[in-house]
């Protein structure tokens, strides 16, 4: 709940005196609380129990997995779909046999659930469907698998993309790469409701195969910031720089955390309905540490330690726009076959020397004092009491984006400089 406009302008006057800017956004009252020790977060569960959220738990790894690689190439801002990425990959599983098929569900964390039915198709419909009911937040999401003019497609794959991932398979005559690149341009443009206006630059004559699947999210955050008190503020990108930045205030009850071992703050801000974006920040600008531990069961242990109280917060207005081709990240994953002359797609079609060309993945995210609009293409010590009453967020963090009921990762990101798209 945000505080009358007197109260606010007397905390903004309190906090300019008292929280100058420094390189750790709080003051050094963490060593008054005792810390409180959590199991090791990497640690696994030996126990293959196939519910809805061991099955998003997975899910979540495979994007933190994902997110690392694309981060030891990039200093700068992130962010990626893992939810997106893992129904195309999904889909393609259905359709291959031998070491490529082996290749994606071991890099998706799910080979555990492979050879049992039709599990593995059947829990990501689940996933799909709990999530896309929800009236509160929109979440529109399609896969699209674009393939040359010619390939004859099985009947028995047609079916089963159709009914487990609601997918569209749609032909298209590569030979011409400038009316196939602008024919799909046109098709995602339509469909992201003009979020992602142009996905392609180029495409060559002898692609096969080009996966695209997006995630359109618009969530409203449940107490919103006012835009009367947002101002320009520093942001440190690091030591020795700063960008001035429209940075969003508001005093609002909020869950939050201090992780002593990484040495990052954790604040969870809701949406209406159930979602969440979880914001975590290190306190000297190293999310290098941080990322090296990020995993579903260190997401668990920050919330299930978390405090709620009433804070004010300083959140930076910020927009990404990211493009990746992960058809060059993928295999450092382990699917190697499906993009060579290796892949063996002989459960889509019988036509050999077929592989999978590219897949590009691309998401944007703006976020203002509203909410939230988004669209993808393609051990610790918590200490909760160890918090003044103001977070600042002006330093470089990594943020998630959670649906609540099913635990599944929308969007990761990183957040290094928020002047840069």
């Amino acid at each position: 709940m945000c505080s009358s406009n007197a109260e606010v302008e007397v905390s903004r006057e309190q906090e300019q005196q008292s929280f100058l800017p420094i390189s750790w956004p709080f003051n050094n009252t963490d060593k008054q609380y005792q810390h409180q020790n959590v199991s090791d977060p990497a640690a696994e569960d030996s126990t293959p129990a196939f519910s809805i959220h061991n099955f998003t738990e997975r899910n979540t790894n495979f994007g933190f997995d994902l997110y690392r690689k694309i981060s030891l190439t990039h200093d700068s801002n992130i962010f990626i779909s893992p939810l997106s990425l893992s129904f195309t990959l999904a889909v393609f599983a259905q359709a291959s046999r031998g070491k490529t098929h082996d290749q994606i569900v071991t890099s998706l964390n799910l080979h555990l659930l492979d050879d049992q039915g039709n599990r593995l198709p059947a829990f990501f419909h689940q996933l799909r469907g709990n999530i896309t009911k929800n009236e509160e937040f929109t979440l529109l999401h399609d896969t699209i698998s674009f393939i040359q003019k010619g390939i004859r497609i099985k009947d028995v794959f047609r079916n089963m993309s159709k009914k487990y991932f609601d997918m569209e398979l749609l032909t298209i005559d590569f030979h011409n790469s400038t009316l196939a690149k602008n024919a799909i341009n046109q098709h995602i443009k339509l469909k992201t409701k003009g979020k992602i206006p142009t996905l392609f630059d180029t495409l060559d004559q002898q692609t096969k195969i080009v996966l695209v699947d997006y995630i359109h999210f618009g969530g409203k955050w449940l107490h919103p910031f006012s835009t009367k008190f947002t101002e320009l503020e520093s942001f440190y990108v690091d030591n020795y720089n700063t960008v001035q930045v429209p940075m969003m205030f508001k005093t609002a009850r909020a869950a939050y955390t201090f992780d002593k071992n990484l040495h990052c703050v954790v604040l969870k801000i809701p949406y209406r309905g159930n979602a969440y974006m979880l914001i975590a920040m290190p306190r000297e600008g190293d999310f290098h540490a941080l990322e090296d531990f990020l995993s579903a069961r260190l997401v668990e242990s920050w919330l299930r330690n978390m405090e709620t109280r009433k804070i004010d917060i300083y959140f930076p207005k910020f927009k990404l726009d990211q493009k990746y081709y992960m058809h060059q990240l993928l295999p450092d994953l382990g699917i190697k076959d499906l993009f060579s002359n290796k892949a063996d797609l002989s459960l889509l079609t019988n036509q050999t020397l077929t592989k999978v060309s590219q897949v590009l993945h691309r998401a944007c995210i703006e976020v203002d004092e509203a909410g939230t609009e988004a669209a993808a293409g393609t051990g610790s010590e918590i200490t909760p009491h160890s918090m003044p009453p103001v977070i600042r967020v002006n330093r470089p963090f990594i943020f998630m984006i959670y649906e609540e009921t099913t635990n599944a990762l929308l969007f990761v990101g990183r957040v290094a400089n928020p002047k840069e798209f």
